[in-house]
């Protein structure tokens, strides 16, 4: 995976945070899941974590 397509998966994460912020929706929980187990699947590392030592 490159890193653009590594860089819209975050941004996805990010948008779909939001989303959930203001409504609970399961298929957003799914949708997450998912982006998290594909950026854990590609890097080898949590997308929290990573996203924690950006901010």
């Amino acid at each position: 995976m490159k890193k653009s397509e590594l860089r819209r998966l975050v941004v996805e994460y990010k948008e779909i945070k939001i989303k959930l912020s203001k409504s609970n929706n399961g298929k957003l929980i799914d949708k997450l899941k998912l982006i998290e187990h594909r950026y854990y699947h590609e890097t080898g590392r949590t997308l929290k974590l990573d996203l924690e030592k950006i901010t």
